[in-house]
């Protein structure tokens, strides 16, 4: 079975997330637990997680398909000593924020070089940073996501991927979520059949296909392998509707939460029943 939802708005309380999610009809979700664009925010009250586990129940969306988000300001490969400390005890916080609402991942970008380092030294340094959150926490998957490779983003490459899996001590508690927006323009074509049977080869022999915990389903407005990162709705980008057919027809995507981060949130639940539609 197929899970699919959008990242929904937690504006009021993360307590408002799971509502968001039913009113587009969504067997899954993302959210922000805390300010996306904030260090380190107040903690959660037992008031929001009591309300938040009892809107995902009421919801009838399971906390396995739920894949939380972290702030864009960490950097977990940071060449910075100061703003990688504060990157690595922000994710702990995120990561202990999961813990409470009774959450089983949190989704990541790993981070960016800023040209100041190599890239296989911030690889390094990612995979050092969950080994440092994993020891201070407990019951929650690291997820890395791959990127398009803007800027000096690492992670663009299934290489990447798994150069920090292999340097991560509890492989229990490490996957990765894959963009189809961020693959596509890092240069591998899901768009062609014959793409698309390769792109998932490669990383099943690169990464595993067993470390794959979720997708980021999203349409892409940028060139292939542009390495720029821009969402599109579904059927309405580059990659088109064939694409979204034959992935939501490969089994290899059940029982994942699929969240979109398309860009129209009006169509958001027009999108969830296309997607399901093509469902054979």
């Amino acid at each position: 079975m197929k899970y699919i939802g959008p990242h929904v708005s937690a504006s009021g309380g993360v307590e408002n997330a799971p509502l968001n999610a039913m009113q587009v009809g969504a067997s899954a979700f993302a959210l922000f637990t805390k300010n996306q664009r904030q260090w380190f925010s107040a903690p959660l009250s037992e008031k929001s997680i009591a309300s938040f586990k009892e809107n995902l129940e009421k919801s009838g969306i399971s906390a396995d398909y739920v894949l939380p988000h972290d702030s864009y300001l960490i950097n977990l490969g940071s060449p910075d000593p100061e703003g990688l400390e504060k990157s690595r005890n922000s994710f702990v916080e995120e990561m202990r924020r999961c813990e409470q609402l009774g959450l089983k991942m949190l989704n990541f970008h790993p981070g960016s070089h800023l040209k100041q380092i190599s890239l296989e030294e911030c690889l390094v340094r990612v995979a050092e940073s969950i080994n440092f959150a994993l020891e201070k926490t407990q019951g929650v998957t690291a997820v890395i996501e791959n990127t398009a490779g803007q800027g000096t983003n690492v992670g663009f490459s299934f290489q990447h991927l798994a150069q920090i899996i292999d340097k991560v001590e509890d492989k229990s508690r490490v996957g990765v979520c894959i963009d189809t927006c961020h693959t596509y323009s890092a240069g591998y074509d899901l768009k062609t059949e014959e793409g698309y049977i390769k792109t998932w080869q490669e990383f099943d022999d690169t990464v595993g296909a067993h470390y794959l915990r979720a997708v980021h389903l999203n349409d892409t407005k940028k060139a292939f392998a542009s390495r720029v990162d821009r969402h599109d709705s579904i059927g309405k980008g580059l990659l088109g509707m064939k694409f979204f057919e034959r992935f939501m027809r490969d089994p290899r995507f059940d029982d994942m939460p699929l969240i979109l981060e398309t860009p129209d949130e009006a169509l958001w639940a027009e999108e969830i029943q296309l997607l399901q539609g093509m469902v054979k």
